[in-house]
């Protein structure tokens, strides 16, 4: 994954969540439990390294706004 950008974590509350498992299903479900609670600026879709095992996404996430249920 490329470095974090500062600018992603210039204040409290912001966040960025790198995720890895095993196939794009399983992250983007996770991904997707998070954007569902807080506002989230969404991958939409995933990376794989080479001769690694499972897939990778980053997502950022603001819980300073919180979403209503």
């Amino acid at each position: 994954m490329d470095p974090i950008n500062e600018a992603h974590v210039s204040e409290p509350g912001l966040i960025v969540v790198d995720v890895a498992a095993a196939n794009d299903d399983t992250v983007l479900s996770f991904q997707q439990l998070l954007a569902d609670r807080w506002a989230t600026a969404t991958a939409t879709s995933t990376t794989r390294d080479a001769g690694e095992p499972g897939v990778r996404l980053r997502c950022y996430l603001d819980l300073r706004q919180p979403l209503d249920s």
